[in-house]
């Protein structure tokens, strides 16, 4: 029973959990980053580069032999990858720089005195004047 108390506790604790937030909500960013490369990005560009789709582009090595697959290096699906990442780096770039300059402004905003109010104002000058006697 003290393994499994153990494992609780290190399973409750905060780090795990904000960290086992953070990759379930990276596993859906990547596939909102991968739709968008797909379906909005490529499409565009392989319609400039003449109707090329990227994923199918590949060098055959050795052709298919009967029952045996073709030998492929298949550098169309790294391309798109490749493509893929850049992307998601270039996202999350923005995403930092964005809370960053949050950060600078947040560092920068002078800290403002509230000016007191009438009412302090006077009780103020009362106090100096009982200090003074």
């Amino acid at each position: 029973m003290g393994m499994l108390q153990e494992f609780k506790t290190f399973a409750m604790k905060g780090n795990v959990v904000d960290m086992a937030v953070g990759i379930i909500i990276g596993a859906a960013f990547g596939k909102i980053v991968s739709s968008l490369v797909a379906d909005l990005v490529m499409p565009p560009i392989g319609m400039i580069v003449g109707g090329v789709n990227f994923t199918d582009l590949a060098l055959t090595l050795k052709a298919a032999a009967g029952e045996v697959p073709a030998v492929t290096l298949n550098y169309g699906r790294f391309l798109q990858a490749a493509l893929d990442f850049l992307i998601v780096a270039f996202a999350v770039f923005l995403l930092v720089k964005g809370i960053n300059s949050l950060k600078k402004q947040a560092e920068e905003a002078p800290a403002t005195v509230p000016t007191p109010s009438r009412e302090e104002a006077l009780l103020a000058e009362i106090r100096d004047l009982l200090k003074a006697r």
